[in-house]
């Protein structure tokens, strides 16, 4: 491995996937802005949208999350360029 390329500040950090309110503790360099106090002691807090407690692929369930993924944003911005195709025959 290469020297002097791994960060240095890593600290206990508070994951917490917003959909379940399911925590994660670990190790990571990620900025934050807000703490959260677990068992009288302060941790930084990153707020995840979702996490291996909540992600479809992992629970098994299929559920909408409430945000419009890629695609569908796609087919929304063109649709009305299929619209104008189909008057004109193309």
């Amino acid at each position: 491995m290469k020297n002097k390329i791994h960060p240095k500040n890593y600290r206990l950090v508070v994951f917490k996937d917003i959909n379940n309110d399911k925590i994660i503790i670990c190790k990571s360099t990620i900025k934050t802005k807000e703490y959260i106090k677990i068992n009288d002691k302060d941790y930084p807090l990153y707020k995840m949208e979702i996490s291996s407690y909540s992600h479809p692929f992992f629970t098994g369930e299929k559920r909408f999350l409430g945000k419009t993924g890629p695609a569908e944003k796609f087919k929304k911005k063109y649709e009305k360029y299929n619209k104008i195709k189909k008057n004109y025959n193309i």
